[in-house]
């Protein structure tokens, strides 16, 4: 009986969220002005324009979004000289926090690391569960959000990048 619960739960979670994810593609992605790991501002509308912004919501006790990462550095590597731009927002709480910056530097990634640690932009996004990332044209509409990674799934990432990338 558990374990039907437990299904029943899970799936009502993920219709949910698959729901929500649905209502988010081709509206104006809420701005936001969060400090990143250097303590600096930043304002999203600021980059608005400049090109897609791939949004990649993360903590670091979250194995899958370590290895979703790890991808989406590659991704922004081959592609930030085109105008590509990748911010990771990081959810970790006041308890985790502090491992934030070292993981990232440890790693020697390079792009937007952002605090999140009240998860309020998280929630403006519905990021209910990570990894959870949204992409913005350049326009800032969002036109992709995916749930959970699965090795494999930077392919559709990067597919989406490069096709916005020739507009």
């Amino acid at each position: 009986m558990k374990y039907f619960v437990c299904l029943f739960l899970s799936v009502l979670v993920l219709n949910t969220a698959a729901a929500q994810n649905e209502e988010l593609k081709g509206k104006t992605a809420p701005n936001f002005t969060l400090t990143d790991i250097d303590g600096k501002q930043f304002e999203l509308n600021k980059i608005i324009g400049e090109g897609p912004v791939l949004l990649s919501f993360w903590a670091t006790w979250c194995k899958p979004c370590m290895e979703e990462l790890a991808e989406f550095n590659k991704i922004y590597n081959d592609l930030k000289g085109k105008g590509f731009k990748l911010i990771a927002v990081s959810t970790d709480n006041e308890k985790t926090v502090a491992k934030v910056k070292p993981f990232i530097k440890s790693r020697n990634y390079n792009f937007t690391v952002l605090m999140d640690t009240n998860s309020e932009v998280a929630r403006k996004y519905y990021a209910q569960q990570i990894p959870y990332s949204v992409m913005l044209d350049k326009n800032g509409s969002i036109i992709y959000s995916h749930l959970g990674y699965m090795k494999g799934d930077e392919k559709k990432v990067r597919s989406l990048i490069e096709e916005q990338l020739k507009k």
